[in-house]
């Protein structure tokens, strides 16, 4: 038979394990969770640089704060971000400007047809663009790094040789690469990238003027088998952080995060760049694809007939009170500093 006394001593020793059991728990629990709104497929370039800036927040605040990433729409849609992260349904999120018509008059710069031909080049230059403007277009939120998409190039299932392949052409495009398709010749069809490899097989469109990216990630380098090189444009992107939760955050938070916003540009910027070259070299080796070089003579009759596009910017900029011809003239510093030397 077993004692009273003796119950009491196991039962008090249990009980004292299981007091600092949650004492060490509590040690090592996080004391600040963050949702994390994106919009793409988890294995996109958005929701990647996502996942690494989660890592490098946790490991560079050992712990203090955990990120709880939501990809792929799961939590907040394209055009719902930006309210959503507003009224607090996500403390962070990932948002298209080009979704945003508009909402963004300094920062859609980086819609236009500037001549980047890299990812870096163009996310170090659009985050530089936001540090020293630090527009007002994003004063109800907080700012935590800016990148942009690889240029934007055709994908076709018949091949673009010359400007005149494209004309009337249907072709899947957003934002303003859809003005861009239209002046040069080809036909603009709009819809989500999740509803372009059906509509790709059906015929509806007969490519796509996008980043090389998703030859690989979407898989349209099955159906696209020719990929011509123009450079166009890219797609400005920021992740914005909702006011309230950073001013609530402490002040050593608030550097690691500061201290990772052109890290995280640049970062994101290398890998989009290798990523496309990795998707160009599996789209070679998987269905042949062929890359056609647009002529010289075509590439300056694009920049010709995208000139409208940058004066029609200009003017909506100068009704937000911006400089555009200041502006654009800084953005052509920033390409000549970070383009890579031919």
């Amino acid at each position: 038979m077993i004692r009273i006394g003796r119950i009491t001593s196991l039962f008090t020793v249990l009980m004292m394990s299981a007091v600092m059991f949650c004492s060490v728990s509590s040690l090592y629990a996080a004391e600040i969770s963050l949702s994390y709104a994106n919009f793409p497929p988890a294995k996109t370039f958005p929701c990647v640089q996502m996942e690494r800036w989660k890592v490098e927040v946790e490991k560079r605040t050992s712990g203090k704060v955990q990120v709880q990433t939501y990809p792929g729409s799961t939590l907040l849609g394209a055009k719902t971000t930006l309210r959503g992260v507003m009224q607090g349904q996500a403390d962070i999120g990932c948002v298209s400007i080009a979704y945003h018509p508009g909402a963004f008059p300094l920062s859609s710069v980086f819609e236009l047809p500037l001549g980047y031909t890299t990812s870096t080049s163009a996310s170090l230059a659009l985050w530089d663009l936001f540090q020293k403007h630090q527009p007002k277009e994003f004063k109800k939120f907080k700012v935590l790094t800016m990148f942009t998409s690889a240029p934007s190039n055709l994908m076709t299932k018949t091949p673009i040789r010359t400007l005149k392949d494209l004309n009337g052409l249907e072709l899947r495009a957003s934002g303003i690469l859809s003005k861009i398709l239209s002046s040069i010749g080809a036909t603009p069809v709009s819809m989500p990238m999740s509803a372009t490899p059906e509509a790709l097989q059906k015929g509806v469109v007969k490519g796509l003027f996008s980043s090389f990216d998703v030859l690989k990630d979407m898989n349209f380098a099955e159906i696209c088998r020719y990929e011509t090189v123009t450079n166009t444009a890219v797609y400005p992107f920021a992740i914005i952080m909702n006011l309230s939760t950073w001013e609530g955050l402490p002040d050593d938070v608030k550097k690691v995060m500061n201290d990772l916003g052109r890290e995280q540009a640049e970062w994101t910027g290398k890998y989009m760049d290798q990523h496309v070259n990795d998707s160009l070299a599996w789209s070679k080796e998987k269905y042949g694809i062929e890359l056609i070089t647009m002529p010289d003579a075509d590439m300056n009759i694009i920049k010709e007939k995208t000139l409208p596009l940058i004066e029609d910017w200009k003017t909506k900029a100068a009704s937000a009170d911006i400089d555009g011809d200041a502006v654009l003239a800084e953005v052509e510093g920033s390409r000549a500093l970070y383009e890579p030397a031919k």
